[in-house]
């Protein structure tokens, strides 16, 4: 394991280099080690990942970053590449994912709703943008945030206290599921760190942590 990941910091974050001839679930095996062992020197921080040393599917970069989140207190917020045409041949598949995920929820909404705007639908409804304090949302069905929720946000408008509300960064003034209500935020206190899921359990609205790829929250939902 000594030789076969080494972690460096840089202006953005972190670069992690790892070794090419090691397995790849060895590589895992060893990230987690390292990172337990060293959770206390990084805290609880935000930070962009570069990955270097040997050529890694998305998949794989996606499973490095989850070892990493979950031995740690780091949130990986982002994985650097200086591979253009790798950058641009991953953009085309988020965006054909989120047109996916838009056909099969109902909904799909691009930009930032401000105060006193409105967004309602019939179905579930995907907002790729923030939601602003004095904004509102509300859906029968299930309510993704891919940006900061600042806003009202209501789910399972029908009665539905299955739906689900997702965020990557989970600020409300006001959830509602079904016909559950959360007390009001009026200091717009953010609900935990990195993106977060709402749900009902044991008959309350229950807030908590997804420490999964980008990939996985969206089909988590």
């Amino acid at each position: 394991m000594k030789n076969s990941v080494v972690i460096k910091s840089n202006k953005s974050g972190m670069t992690v280099i790892m070794a090419p001839e090691v397995p790849f679930e060895q590589l895992l095996s060893d990230l987690a080690v390292k990172f337990e062992e060293s959770a206390r020197f990084w805290g609880a921080a935000q930070m962009a990942l570069t990955l270097a040393g040997r050529p890694v599917t998305p998949e794989q970069e996606f499973q490095i970053a989850n070892v990493i989140m979950e031995h740690s207190q780091i949130e990986i917020v982002c994985l650097v590449d200086l591979d253009g045409d790798r950058t641009r041949r991953c953009e085309k598949a988020l965006n054909e994912k989120l047109m996916e995920l838009s056909s099969a929820t109902g909904q799909f909404y691009k930009g930032c709703l401000k105060k006193g705007e409105s967004l309602e639908s019939e179905a579930s409804i995907v907002v790729i943008g923030d939601v602003e304090p004095g904004a509102r949302i509300t859906a029968r069905g299930n309510v993704i945030v891919l940006g900061e929720l600042k806003g009202t946000v209501t789910a399972g408008a029908s009665g539905n206290e299955s739906a689900v509300i997702v965020a990557l960064t989970m600020a409300p003034v006001q959830l509602k599921i079904g016909d559950l209500v959360t007390k009001t935020n009026e200091k717009g206190r953010r609900l935990g760190r990195g993106a977060m899921k709402a749900e009902i359990e044991n008959g309350e609205i229950c807030v908590s942590p997804i420490k999964k790829s980008f990939f996985n929250v969206i089909n988590s939902i």
